[in-house]
């Protein structure tokens, strides 16, 4: 009978979704290719690092083990060949070369396909990347015996030996039942194979009744199991030393199954032999086709406590689903989002803390509502101390969320050094990237936006700021060209700044561009300012580029950057300086959630300006509004700011009375102002930004919406969009 009954009653179910270890996979791995990246770009600067080469064997290890612990056979093999190379470089047995790093960083970019393809799907796909397995198969010497993971290769072949009577005693007492003889007898009629398994535990591993379940489910893909010895229920109460042993039934061959077996991970050895007892000492393991996803775990590698935190307190192993079978994926195939995020305990502590005050609060309000003996004053007196200590643990509760929320930037530009690396070789041009400010912290909202707008700056500046080395050298520049990232905190917001040493933007190539596109009228160009001219570089389809690469704009103008940093709440502005290079400066809000805001009043109706854009309060005399090419501005402390009338763009009904000073909130958008006018100033106050999405069609003046303390509703105005 199949062993896949006896483990549904083992496991207390015959499936169970392994997306609830998804996320954790999905995390962890994104850190342990994050990790390799970086470190390979210290190898291939240091060859002879120590410290590196050991840091990178036991990422690529740990990986290995989580890819097979998923059931990810693709996956898992690929990451195999790459630790045998690094073994072999922390062995000292071959060198590190410029040829090998290529080939080592496209097996890590197979890999993060391979990754994007199950956050998408759950299912790996089925791309087997053989040309870089054949090419990393090639730096060890023509393909040597692998060993299996723990152990020396030179070891393999003595432990089997040592262990051939010991297994071969054990198999000879393993009593088999009549049922189960008749069905090795009918199996051997039919011309299949039989065979005896030693399966070996690696002596670290934590959760051995795990990893056995493991070795079970992979031997399903292949055959019947008949028999195991201990029996299952004493495997499954971890009642076992570090091996057992299991009779199987299979079509296959020894080597298919010690290769199904060795491809879990924590499994220090499998001794297969057929049933007449003639032991094989078989070593080069081969990897299964990939063809099946088994897979449940109970435990990541033990190098990553996190996961083992998740699982440790019982060994409950999700049985992962054939990746071809329909019904076995995720319900409606839909993509895996990772909206996780990690928390150090002592913040969620805090918020326990402030959780515990909240209900202290309540109680007290809860109390004097029903409270009797106390005079109006002295409970109208406790009233309003319990409001106002209602209020400290809100703001502090709103604060402390905050932090939760925030990660630091250092997430999503770590990847771009290897970025740089790579762009030097496609574009035959030296230069080097530098970061500063790594650890300058965004809502995890706008850290899972921000990097496509990064990503495509830098290589805007790779590719159209940097010179040739050659026309660098003329000009008197160093060789290799510079690329800075620098981010840091500027009150309620975060500003980036992208910047290079190269030749600028050529402002008048720009408006001869613009004038052939008729983008602009030649009369318009001979008006425009450098920043207006500037400004042309974020219109959409707009481009310089004499033809279109795969390296920076693809056809894809800087409109879109700043399409996404606007729909984030920011702005993004830009500098230049012919011949010394350009800078793009992007100003992103803290969080989205939870802001100050002033609430101001037009016509009836109630709007909110978030205060990071307020840069002052004016009241300014009817009398003092000047007109510059038909648009109303007012001259403010030598500063010429037109004025924004919001009740007209929001099609506000005015009010009768016509006042002689206008209320101005001044506005900023980086070094731009806007004065808009309103009607009366309501105050400041902490809102929830509420997304409106659907409901209602603006022109992006609209941000979202709140609701206030009465059970209003306001809109927040966008004061970008206006600037």
């Amino acid at each position: 009978m199949k062993l896949q009954m006896r483990y549904a009653d083992m496991w207390g179910c015959s499936k169970m979704d392994v997306s609830q270890y998804l996320e954790i996979f999905i995390d962890e791995t994104k850190e342990h290719l994050q990790n390799l990246n970086e470190q390979l770009l210290i190898l291939e600067r240091e060859p002879d690092n120590a410290d590196t080469i050991n840091e990178i064997f036991r990422a690529a290890h740990s990986l290995k083990g989580m890819a097979g612990t998923m059931g990810y056979k693709r996956m898992q093999r690929l990451t195999h060949d790459l630790e045998n190379v690094f073994s072999e470089i922390r062995n000292g047995k071959i060198s590190v070369q410029a040829s090998m790093v290529d080939v080592l960083f496209r097996g890590l970019d197979a890999l993060e396909n391979y990754l994007d393809v199950i956050t998408n799907s759950g299912d790996e796909g089925d791309e087997d990347n053989e040309d870089i397995i054949n090419d990393l198969n090639a730096f060890l010497g023509g393909g040597q015996p692998e060993a299996a993971a723990g152990a020396a290769p030179a070891e393999a072949p003595k432990k089997e030996e040592e262990n051939k009577g010991e297994f071969g005693s054990v198999f000879k007492d393993l009593k088999v039942a009549d049922f189960e003889q008749h069905a090795i007898e009918k199996a051997k009629s039919e011309g299949q194979n039989i065979y005896g398994i030693r399966v070996v535990v690696d002596e670290n591993c934590i959760l051995k009744a795990a990893r056995a379940f493991l070795v079970f489910r992979a031997l399903e893909e292949i055959g019947d199991v008949i028999k195991s010895n201990p029996e299952v229920q004493d495997i499954e109460d971890e009642k076992f030393e570090k091996d057992f042993i299991v009779l199987i039934i299979t079509k296959e061959s020894v080597d298919v199954v010690k290769n199904a077996v060795l491809s879990i991970s924590e499994i220090a050895q499998a001794i297969v032999e057929p049933f007449n007892l003639d032991l094989s000492v078989e070593e080069n393991i081969e990897k299964s086709d990939g063809s099946n996803v088994t897979g449940a775990n109970a435990d990541s590698p033990k190098s990553k406590a996190s996961t083992a935190a998740a699982t440790a307190t019982a060994p409950a192993p999700a049985a992962a689903a054939k990746a071809k079978k329909a019904d076995e994926k995720k319900p409606g195939g839909k993509p895996v989002v990772n909206r996780s995020v990690r928390v150090d305990i002592e913040k969620l502590d805090v918020l326990m803390n402030l959780v515990s005050e909240l209900i202290i609060a309540k109680n007290g309000l809860v109390s004097l509502n029903a409270g009797t003996g106390h005079d109006d004053g002295k409970r109208s007196s406790s009233f309003n101390e319990q409001i106002e200590y209602l209020e400290r643990v809100t703001t502090n509760l709103h604060e402390s969320v905050m932090k939760v929320r925030m990660m630091p930037i250092e997430s999503v530009v770590n990847k771009f050094p290897r970025m740089i690396r790579d762009l030097c070789k496609k574009l035959d041009k030296k230069m080097e990237l530098f970061m500063t400010g790594e650890e300058t912290e965004l809502d995890r909202t706008v850290i899972d936006e921000i990097g496509d707008p990064l990503m495509h700056l830098l290589r805007n500046s790779a590719d159209h700021g940097l010179e040739s080395n050659e026309d660098r050298v003329k000009a008197g520049k160093p060789e290799v060209g510079s690329i800075f990232l620098d981010a840091y905190q500027d009150g309620n917001n975060v500003v980036i700044e992208v910047r290079d040493d190269g030749a600028g933007i050529d402002l008048e190539r720009v408006k001869k561009k613009a004038i052939e596109k008729g983008t602009i009228t030649e009369e318009q160009a001979e008006t425009m300012t450098e920043n207006d001219l500037i400004a042309l570089l974020f219109r959409p389809s707009f481009s310089t580029a004499e033809k279109v690469t795969d390296v920076s704009g693809r056809g894809v103008g800087l409109d879109v950057v700043k399409s996404k940093i606007e729909g984030l709440g920011g702005d993004i502005e830009c500098k230049t300086v012919k011949g010394e290079g350009s800078t793009f400066t992007i100003r992103l809000p803290l969080t989205l959630a939870i802001i100050t805001a002033l609430m101001v009043e037009l016509g009836d109706e109630k709007y909110a300006i978030p205060l990071g854009s307020i840069q002052t309060i004016e009241d300014i005399p009817c009398s003092d509004i000047k007109y510059v090419q038909t648009r109303e501005v007012i001259n403010l402390r030598g500063n010429v700011i037109p004025l924004i009338r919001l009740d007209s763009i929001l099609d506000v009904e005015p009010r009768d009375e016509k006042p002689e000073s206008l209320t101005v909130v001044i506005v900023a958008k980086g070094e731009k102002l806007a004065g808009l006018v309103v009607d009366n100033l309501i105050g400041q106050q902490e809102i929830v930004i509420k997304s409106i999405g659907k409901y209602i069609n603006n022109n992006k003046i609209i941000s979202g919406a709140t609701i206030l303390g009465d059970g209003e509703v306001a809109l927040i105005i966008d004061a970008n969009t206006l600037v």
